[in-house]
């Protein structure tokens, strides 16, 4: 071999060994790029994922030049306007030059609603001296970490808005339920003192100490929050505007809400619109938050979601509030349209007023189109015993009754029938309400003196099913879920089960109940001659309706029609006669109820005029013909003197 060759192969193996040691310099560095993109990511990584979270106290996540805590601290403060929807934050792609990483924070927050706000925030990352794995978030110079257009130390708001309301409208679509100012009386615990507030209690006639102890346990909790204590009308306010402004603490904005044109028009049909409690958020399923005012009762709460449309939000900066971060425009309410008619409506409560504190209800339906005109209650506040009340409807019902037994030829007006003072059924006596005995006149005669000891003979001509489909046919039952009014009641009237429970269903007892509703309907079909289902809520349309009329056996309703207008003429609401407005054609009832004895009764009118069904309820009334009937009489008379 020649010196010349072994140099030759030196130099070679030299270049390999150079080759070989650039090599593993070249992928020991790459590996050391990609150890350092690594750990930037994970941080990057890890302070989105504690975003998510809305925790940065936990290991993992590192700020440069500040603590977790202080981080955590800075973003509840931030944030907490935003509410407590959750937020995702996912993190984009890194870009790394040295010790320094950059990347995109993509945040989704989901404000009340269910409206999702979403923004992307830069994000920086700093290497740690003299590692390659721990990295720091850096806090941006100028703005906030949780948006770019957030001044450092400002604080996001997002506040809810809605378009204008929707209103409930009468049969000739007139506003029931317009806008109009209310004045919340409240009580700002921070500047009310204990004497203000007694002086306040005498102006809105709370009991004395009332407001005061609410006052002192407010201080005591150290709350700022303020105090409810009354909502006025425009009216109202007036009157005492002058005393409440003398006191110092005592607040009320104003706002605007639907309004009736009273209080307490038809109040328990159409409902109330107030703040919305923590429950009703709770099942609302996002769209009520706190601070949201909704319908809460009735036909405003039912119909809440058409009337009020769909919040909007806006979200702003405490640094720059009049430029919103973010919105989006709330969908306006629709109306909602009713069959009311408020001059029938003012007539039946005018005439409800009779009974005092005596609860009491007064139904009105048109006989031509079975629309309810008006559905009145006293109380004039609460529970709604119009339409939802479940009662015997005693003697009332026994227009269903000669309905089963005229269509089946089991008797006649002329047939004679005897009214002992009782009698007797599979060994349960009945009796008639006074003891009385008519002797043995025709059924024309027992039906307008409504006398029980007849009707419970008559029942035993009768099938175990013949009074069930009697209410059907006349419409009693049937049609309680395609009103459009929530837990609206027509009438449960069970197929008898022997010989005492038809003999007490036949006069309005044992198992039958039914709503004052569903007796003005009754009514309204023996007038027209063919069974409607009533309706109230005619936009939106309620589902499954079918509103075809059915006709009922004509030579059985002319005979029907004329038996209610003896119960005038002759019987138990001779009050009626001679009524303005025309002849009043009904039957009266007097329902037992409860365990005393004797027991005590509901008093019932149920009848038409002209072309107006109605019923009317008293609890605990003495008689149909001594209580009930002349509310109807004080009713129609108003009516017809316009």
């Amino acid at each position: 071999m020649t010196k010349r060759a072994v140099v030759g192969g030196v130099a070679v193996a030299t270049l390999v060994v150079a080759a070989a040691v650039a090599g593993w310099l070249w992928w020991r560095h790459a590996e050391h790029e990609k150890t350092l993109d690594t750990a930037a990511r994970a941080e990057v990584a890890a302070f989105a994922t504690s975003w998510s979270g809305r925790s940065f106290t936990k290991p993992g996540v590192l700020f440069t030049g500040a603590t977790s805590d202080a981080v955590q601290a800075d973003f509840v403060k931030a944030t907490a306007g935003l509410g407590s929807g959750p937020v995702k934050v996912t993190a984009g792609g890194l870009q790394r030059a040295g010790d320094r990483a950059t990347a995109t924070a993509h945040v989704a927050w989901t404000l009340a609603g269910g409206v999702v706000w979403s923004y992307d925030v830069p994000v920086t990352a700093q290497r740690a001296a003299g590692s390659d794995t721990r990295w720091s978030i850096t806090l941006p110079q100028g703005h906030s970490l949780w948006h770019p257009a957030l001044k450092s130390g400002a604080t996001l708001t997002a506040t809810r808005t809605w378009g204008n309301r929707g209103t409930l409208l009468d049969r000739d679509g007139a506003a029931l339920t317009p806008m109009g100012k209310v004045y919340p009386v409240q009580i700002d615990p921070g500047r009310a003192t204990a004497a203000t507030v007694a002086q306040l209690e005498k102006i809105v006639n709370e009991p004395a100490g009332s407001l005061v102890a609410k006052l002192t346990a407010a201080t005591k909790a150290g709350s700022k929050a303020t105090i409810p204590v009354i909502t006025y009308r425009q009216a109202d306010f007036d009157a005492h505007k002058a005393a409440l402004d003398g006191l110092k603490g005592v607040i009320y904005p104003v706002r605007e809400q639907p309004l009736a044109k009273s209080r307490t028009f038809a109040q328990p049909l159409l409902g109330s619109f107030g703040a919305v409690s923590a429950e009703l958020i709770t099942k609302s399923k996002g769209r009520y938050a706190a601070g949201d005012y909704a319908g809460i009762s009735g036909l405003q709460g039912q119909y809440d979601a058409i009337l009020g449309g769909t919040a909007g939000v806006k979200v702003t900066s405490s640094a720059a509030p009049g430029t919103p971060l973010f919105s989006k425009d709330p969908v306006a309410g629709k109306d909602v349209s009713t069959t009311m008619s408020p001059r029938v409506q003012d007539a039946a409560e005018s005439a409800l007023a009779a009974t005092g504190s005596v609860p009491s209800a007064l139904v009105a339906v048109d006989v031509k189109t079975g629309d309810v005109l008006a559905s009145a209650n006293s109380p004039e506040l609460g529970f709604d015993r119009a339409m939802t009340g479940h009662y015997p409807p005693g003697s009332a019902f026994k227009i269903a009754t000669t309905y089963a037994l005229l269509t089946a030829g089991k008797v006649t007006p002329t047939t004679s029938v005897s009214c002992p003072k009782s009698f007797v059924v599979d060994g349960r006596t009945y009796k008639n309400y006074e003891g009385e005995s008519l002797g043995t006149p025709d059924f024309t005669t027992d039906f307008a003196h409504s006398c029980n000891t007849a009707f419970v003979q008559l029942s035993t001509r009768l099938g175990d099913s013949d009074l069930t489909k009697a209410a059907a046919a006349l419409g009693l039952t049937g049609w309680a879920k395609t009103l459009g009014v929530a837990n609206a009641f027509d009438a449960d009237v069970p197929v008898n089960n022997g010989k005492t429970d038809k003999a007490a269903a036949a006069i309005g007892q044992g198992r039958n109940v039914t709503s004052p509703l569903a007796l003005a309907v009754l009514a309204a079909n023996v007038a027209r001659g063919s069974t409607i289902s009533p309706e109230l809520v005619t936009q939106p349309a309620p589902p499954g309706v079918d509103r075809t009329p059915k006709p009922l056996d004509a030579t059985v309703v002319g005979q029907l029609q004329t038996l209610m207008g003896e119960v005038v003429n002759q019987g138990t609401a001779t009050v009626l006669k001679g009524t303005p407005g025309g002849t009043v054609r009904g039957k009266t009832g007097t329902a037992e109820f409860g365990s005393t004895n004797p027991p005590q009764t509901h008093a019932w009118f149920v009848g038409y005029q002209g072309g107006m069904a109605f019923a009317v309820l008293v609890e605990t009334g003495k008689s149909g013909g001594t209580v009930a009937a002349p509310i109807a009489r004080a009713f129609l008379t108003t009516l017809a003197r316009g």
